[in-house]
């Protein structure tokens, strides 16, 4: 087994914290570790350094290096520009020479993660050995993604819906058959799933034998795996590591169709029945918007403060104050800001402005402060704020984003 990190990601609903040059992944959204660090960390004892790979923008290939000393320089595969979840898995699959009889773990760098064992125990019994990715429920190399069982209706993640005659326990996990791939759904039809057996939420996480997935590409999306070798060809990698240098290079990879691995290759696998679902439990969140980052600091208590001490480069420094007004400082290379809080309750203040903010009897409410832009926002509409990134860049912004 061997594990790929996908760190890359807008991280859009995150803004202004979340920027081009820093995204989601290498903030310090919970704590003071960010996101990706924690994801190293979570592995490591799986695969050990040796068999921990990242894909992510050559912008930022220093950012992973940095914030994980032991990842090998030679493991992060660099793409000249972001183009999703399809080509990036497709230039691992290419790009990393490991025995085609081998599973790969996919994960993406910014979910959070509560049970590190309980998540370990799962990814074993989808890839390790005799897991799933090996043959399970009379598929001989399944394509395997990890379903979180939902606790509520959720408009923000996707689902996965499994045919109800297809199960077995396998390890600590249940695996079923999937039947099909949902689109993150409106309230009524989130409300309708979960009362649908066995249904999940799209954590976006994967186990494969090599050789499955290169075949699922070969299927599914034969323009994104062609168009991937013949940019490492233009490189010189011809499939044999190593990152996308060189203009030509960049320009064939620039050139391929974004899309996502749901949508290219697992929704289509789905439906010819190939695709297996296995169950994780393990307190599992996307982190996908501020609303999320408050509800986990609510239900983490004080262990989700961020801490005092060194941070990476701005502007991931955080200040914090959630319900009580309790406020935690954590420095930055920019001058952190502070929070005071009179009466509100439910909030959330991340201040790295420089300034002092204040608050005064709110309620349910997400106020983000840098140093060139002031975000606040009622805490349900969190997911809106992508739509100011959205104007943003329609109106050539571009120095905000």
């Amino acid at each position: 087994m061997y594990v790929v990190i996908l760190a890359g990601g807008g991280g859009t609903r995150l803004w202004p914290l979340s920027r081009r040059d820093r995204p989601k992944p290498f903030l310090p959204l919970i704590g003071r570790q960010t996101l990706f660090q924690r994801t190293v960390a979570r592995v490591r004892p799986l695969v050990g350094d040796e068999g921990i790979y990242v894909v992510t923008e050559r912008r930022h290939e220093p950012l992973a290096l940095e914030q994980a000393p032991g990842l090998r320089p030679d493991h992060v595969l660099a793409e000249p520009i972001g183009r999703n979840t399809a080509p990036a898995i497709a230039l691992a699959t290419l790009a990393i020479d490991r025995p085609v009889g081998e599973t790969m773990v996919v994960l993406p760098a910014d979910a959070w993660v509560e049970d590190d064992d309980a998540f370990r125990a799962a990814l074993r019994a989808a890839a390790d050995g005799d897991g799933l990715a090996g043959g399970a429920l009379g598929l001989e190399a399944p394509l395997v993604t990890l379903g979180v069982r939902p606790d509520r209706p959720e408009t923000g993640y996707g689902y996965l819906v499994p045919r109800p005659d297809r199960e077995v326990a396998h390890g600590t996990v249940t695996a079923r058959v999937l039947d099909a791939f949902v689109e993150k759904p409106d309230a009524a039809r989130a409300a309708a799933l979960l009362t649908v057996p066995g249904a999940a939420w799209n954590a976006g996480m994967f186990a494969w034998r090599r050789r499955a997935i290169l075949a699922a590409l070969e299927r599914y999306a034969p323009d994104v795996l062609d168009g991937v070798r013949l940019a490492l060809m233009s490189a010189g990698a011809a499939e044999q590591g190593g990152v996308l240098d060189g203009d030509e290079a960049a320009r064939r990879y620039a050139a391929l169709r974004s899309v996502s691995i749901d949508y290219a290759v697992m929704e289509p696998a789905a439906a010819d029945g190939t695709v297996v679902m296995a169950s994780l439990d393990a307190g599992w969140s996307d982190v996908g918007n501020w609303r999320a980052v408050l509800d986990l600091q609510r239900s983490l208590g004080a262990a989700a403060e961020p801490v005092p001490g060194p941070a990476p480069r701005s502007p991931s420094g955080t200040t914090s104050a959630t319900g009580t007004g309790d406020a935690a400082g954590e420095a930055s290379a920019r001058r952190p800001g502070t929070a005071i809080d009179v009466g509100s309750r439910d909030i959330l203040v991340r201040s790295v402005g420089g300034r002092l903010v204040a608050t005064v009897g709110l309620s349910d409410t997400i106020v983000i402060d840098t140093p060139d832009a002031l975000l606040v926002c009622a805490a349900d509409h969190a997911q809106d704020v992508r739509q100011i990134v959205e104007r943003l860049r329609e109106a050539g912004e571009t120095e905000q984003l």
